[in-house]
């Protein structure tokens, strides 16, 4: 017996909630100085409820080869990535007129 999503009442193979919750979603791309005037990229708008946020950051520090955590609701990654990171947030299926890079 197949599982029902909760949200639309499909089953589980058929539901497309998280795609559309992914198209939805606004997030914002940003620079932060740290402590010893280390650069970090913060991503903010992700929702932890919606997208498996540790898998999103262990993508994203394999892929940029940088350290990184989430944590409080945002994605930290060491250094200056905010120009690759859209590029790559639009493959895994976020919006890019949603994602906006400061």
């Amino acid at each position: 017996m197949a599982v029902i999503c909760k949200k639309c009442g499909l089953p589980d193979d058929l539901c497309a909630c998280g795609e559309l919750d992914k198209e939805d979603t606004r997030i914002v791309v940003r620079l932060e100085t740290r402590r010893f005037s280390k650069t970090t990229t913060m991503i903010e708008g992700i929702d932890p409820k919606l997208s498996d946020v540790q898998h999103i950051v262990k993508d994203l520090k394999s892929k940029f080869a940088c350290g990184g955590t989430a944590k409080d609701g945002f994605i930290m990654l060491q250094g200056d990535h905010k120009d690759d990171v859209k590029g790559y947030l639009v493959k895994m299926g976020f919006n890019e007129s949603a994602i906006e890079v400061q």
